[in-house]
């Protein structure tokens, strides 16, 4: 079987078992498969795990996107745990932008989740830039009751002139389980992709986060 027959058969697996369990199942999958683990790292969204910040003592979100061998960018301090002393980090500019999406996402979240943990990872691209808006909110494990949201918003920004035209892929995650006397046992786990394509005019790099959270609205809105 060729890679690409066996990299499409995993995949596929992984789409048929439980959401819940999908870091669970790709590290076995790579485990029988290390020649492709950088290509399933790369394709599967996992759940996200947090992480604390050693220099800003804030968490921040864990993904394939802020990762650089076995070690984490922060988005807090731009420095990486375990230190990494040539790791790959976003040109100046771009760096600017990120500290700003992280401040404006961070509002977002205080307000609309009352809660939980955000992430924004920004890098370089030949004609723009690209970036990953991350969002978790976990139901604490009570006695009855536990659950976790993810949300993994990708994109890429494409500079024409006064305009940038902007592509979306949105991921959601979900797992609920409770116990009770009416329900009995219930366990809801499952995810969704959608995407969309949007070009807005950009005055500045202001209007670049703005116009993120506009496509992001119209992505939550289909």
């Amino acid at each position: 079987m060729t890679p690409t027959r066996t990299l499409d058969s995993a995949l596929d697996l992984l789409r048929r078992l439980d959401p819940k369990h999908t870091t669970q199942n790709l590290n076995r999958i790579c485990s029988l498969i290390p020649d492709l683990t950088e290509d399933l790292l790369s394709s599967v969204d996992q759940p996200l795990e947090t992480r604390r910040c050693k220099k800003s003592g804030r968490d921040y979100l864990l993904c394939d996107y802020n990762r650089d061998g076995d070690s984490y960018r922060s988005p807090w301090s731009n420095e990486f745990d375990p230190p990494l002393s040539d790791g790959t980090v976003p040109s100046e500019r771009v760096r600017k932008m990120e500290e700003k999406a992280n401040e404006a996402f961070d509002i977002y979240r205080e307000l609309y989740y009352e809660g939980g943990v955000s992430s924004v990872y920004f890098w370089d691209l030949d004609n723009g830039f690209a970036g990953v808006v991350l969002l978790k909110k976990t139901v604490s494990p009570a006695s009855k009751s536990e659950g976790a949201w993810d949300s993994i918003h990708v994109f890429e920004a494409t500079d024409m002139g006064p305009t940038s035209h902007y592509k979306l892929t949105s991921t959601v995650i979900l797992h609920l389980s409770t116990t009770g006397e009416s329900l009995g046992e219930m366990d809801l786990s499952g995810n969704m992709t959608r995407q969309v394509e949007q070009s807005m005019g950009v005055h500045d790099d202001a209007s670049q986060i703005a116009n993120i959270g506009k496509v992001g609205v119209l992505s939550s809105a289909k």
